[in-house]
């Protein structure tokens, strides 16, 4: 037992050394191949979906909304405070958990992929390998696409560690190879998974929906509207009435979502005790703010998604999406409500007003709001769905990204620097593997 745990300290000492891709335990799967048959392969790909589901459940999403405008901290650590001021460290330790979380996921799916590649045995169906392998794609390139929505350029790795230290010396690509690293992947999943509807795991309507996202972070409006034209067609999905309807009385897996994480009492969503006070066994850590509140319990602009949020005894508002116990509260990737909302951005942005503000009003509708009148002003149509935006996802990883994307961040938040908008790359990773470079403007 003694030398057990003394093995244990030696792999925490050289991991916290490694490169970014620490070796990962391959859970529940032993020997040198990790896949030998549809049991195997199936084990690895949940492994894949794990670590997906550890990044998200709190650090990248932190990361997201503690950046914008809605949250505030309650409590005394000042690495979360740097967020809200817009004064991140490289030290910060959430960063660094965020970043490591992400490649963690990252290697996963390289371990799938090559097994699944180089995979000549009989004892795998086409159809259960392209599933899957379609799958390890798909998460691959949503791995990179949120790398490269806080840090921009980052290592492509696509190649499985295999011993400490083989992935070092991988200098970073920039923002235009990772993303199109991301639309590769893309493709190549949806060449693999079938149309069908899952909202727990991926499937070609995941991609189509994640495409659409794609293209309008890049400013491609024709074709974020053709994604999301299919998606807002697609009777599968659909704005549930009212605004809350998707995440009250402990439902999971409603029409409103495309995709979503889930979690379990074995393995629950850590997320929740952040935000729920402490007479709910919460700690309350991040709250909603003064803005947000005033925002959301107005007719005029919250509407019915006033239910986001709720007062504890001490007469304390507190963020009421996760809020189950045991603490099984999925995490939302992409909803339907997203999809129209693209299409209603990148349609104002091509000058169809119409459609913009029939997309805008039907999410207004839903949360029991009136409607915005007919405008051909564009900039004041854009704002009113980034306003929108700001409420619908009032918790959920998208408002700092939205902020950037739009140019709209430095205004909003009163950041004073460029650089700032891109976060900086974990001290640690610096440390681990010379190549790395900073992100220019912080100095470390």
């Amino acid at each position: 037992m003694k030398k057990y745990y003394l093995f244990l300290l030696a792999v925490v000492f050289f991991s916290s050394c490694s490169s970014f891709l620490d070796v990962d335990p391959r859970t529940s799967i032993a020997g040198d191949q990790v896949i030998n048959d549809e049991t195997s392969a199936k084990a690895a790909l949940n492994g894949v979906y794990a670590a997906l589901r550890n990044y998200y459940s709190v650090n990248y999403q932190s990361i997201a909304y503690l950046s914008g405008d809605n949250i505030e901290w309650t409590g005394s650590q000042s690495q979360i405070q740097e967020f809200i001021n817009h004064k991140v460290n490289a030290e910060n330790a959430t960063l660094a958990a965020a970043w490591n979380g992400i490649y963690k996921s990252i290697d996963r799916a390289n371990n799938v992929i090559r097994d699944l590649t180089n995979y000549d045995k009989q004892n795998i169906s086409d159809a259960v390998k392209q599933n899957i392998l379609g799958q390890a794609y798909a998460i691959r390139a949503l791995n990179y696409f949120d790398l490269v929505r806080v840090w921009g350029g980052v290592p492509i790795v696509t190649a499985p560690t295999a011993k400490i230290g083989e992935n070092m010396g991988i200098a970073r690509s920039n923002s235009d190879q990772v993303y199109a690293r991301v639309i590769e992947d893309l493709n190549t999943a949806e060449g693999l998974l079938s149309n069908t509807t899952d909202r727990t795991a991926f499937t070609k309507k995941t991609i189509l929906a994640l495409k659409a996202r794609y293209y309008l972070y890049r400013q491609d409006w024709q074709q974020a509207i053709q994604y999301a034209n299919v998606l807002a067609a697609d009777q599968d999905y659909e704005l549930l009435n009212p605004y809350y309807s998707f995440f009250k009385n402990d439902l999971t897996e409603t029409k409103e979502s495309i995709f979503e994480l889930f979690y379990s009492a074995n393995e629950p969503n850590p997320h929740r005790t952040q935000w729920q006070p402490q007479t709910n066994g919460g700690t309350r850590q991040w709250a909603p703010n003064a803005a947000l509140i005033k925002l959301l319990t107005s007719s005029e602009t919250g509407g019915a998604r006033s239910e986001l949020i709720a007062k504890d005894n001490q007469g304390r508002w507190y963020g009421n999406l996760y809020y189950r116990d045991p603490a099984k509260d999925p995490t939302y990737i992409i909803r339907i409500a997203e999809i129209l909302f693209i299409r209603a951005e990148a349609s104002a942005q091509l000058g169809n007003y119409t459609q913009a503000l029939t997309d805008l009003n039907r999410i207004r509708t839903r949360a029991a709001l009136t409607a915005r009148p007919s405008s051909t002003a564009k900039e004041q149509i854009l704002q009113w769905i980034a306003d929108e935006r700001r409420l619908e996802f009032a918790f959920e990883a998208h408002r700092w990204f939205d902020l950037v994307r739009t140019g709209r961040a430095k205004q909003t938040l009163g950041i004073q620097e460029d650089f700032r908008l891109l976060l900086p790359i974990p001290y640690s990773q610096l440390l681990a593997d010379p190549v790395l470079q900073q992100n220019p403007g912080y100095s470390r």
